[in-house]
């Protein structure tokens, strides 16, 4: 969530937590996990991550939105991204698959593997895990933005692109991909254990533990980016959403970061 606009890798100084720090979620362990009111409020763990990333999310905004108005005012880049539509819907799914597991999965992966403080963080099956993931949520966000163009229409105007990004944001967000992305995280970062996972989703207050504080990180960065991204023809918004999106899992990877 390669580049027309700054590296979202060097944002990541500012997503991950520094050694030491406690991330939003406590330790995995082998037995129910135990909620303690001493662990930072979900919506200040959300807003903090925000603040934090205020800066180069503006920035990765800023380059999405020039990116869109390039498509539409600028020849030449328009010619380019006709052709990498054009590719993209010969391709289908299978550029859903390969690209979101690209730069949702293996990218972010790579620049945790270049640090020496991030290198152990993920073992093989887990980086194997992640990358499987974001295939499978390149599948699912393509199926969405097919959806949404069936249902409001392929236009770009102001009407069409505000009911989109309603129900993408007010919707999609909060009642299944915000849900479904926190439990995988917590599965793989929790090691596989299944049991531990199952045992704090059965814990009182679980979406507003795990899940509200992403989705408040998520609306500061996705609210806004995803109404630029309807505003390009539907071959087009997977491609942008895959540049947001190297920037995001990082951010998704703050959220969920054990305590050291």
């Amino acid at each position: 969530m390669e580049r027309v606009f700054p590296n979202a890798l060097v944002w990541a100084e500012f997503s991950l937590a520094p050694a030491g720090r406690t991330g939003m979620f406590p330790p995995f362990m082998s037995e129910p996990i135990a909620v303690s009111p001493a662990l930072e409020s979900p919506w200040r763990a959300g807003l903090r991550g925000a603040r934090a990333n205020l800066l180069p999310g503006l920035a990765l905004q800023a380059g999405a939105l020039a990116l869109v108005l390039a498509y539409y005012w600028h020849p030449p880049t328009r010619e380019v991204l006709g052709r990498l539509a054009v590719w993209r819907l010969e391709l289908g799914f299978t550029f859903s698959f390969v690209s979101t597991a690209l730069f949702g999965g293996l990218l972010p992966l790579l620049y945790l593997w270049s640090r020496a403080a991030t290198r152990a963080r993920y073992d093989v099956r887990q980086s194997t895990a992640l990358i499987a993931l974001w295939a499978y949520k390149g599948l699912e966000v393509d199926v969405w933005y097919r959806l949404m163009a069936l249902s409001f229409g392929e236009g770009h105007d102001v009407t069409t692109i505000a009911l989109k990004s309603f129900f993408d944001q007010f919707v999609y967000c909060p009642f299944f991909a915000v849900p479904i992305t926190v439990l995988a995280y917590e599965w793989i970062e929790s090691g596989f254990h299944h049991r531990t996972v199952l045992a704090d989703l059965r814990a009182p207050g679980w979406y507003r533990r795990r899940g509200m504080g992403v989705l408040t990180l998520s609306f500061g960065v996705w609210l806004p980016a995803v109404c630029i991204i309807y505003a390009l023809p539907t071959a087009l918004q997977l491609p942008l959403q895959n540049l947001v999106l190297c920037f995001y899992t990082l951010l998704v990877a703050h959220l969920t970061e054990r305590t050291a």
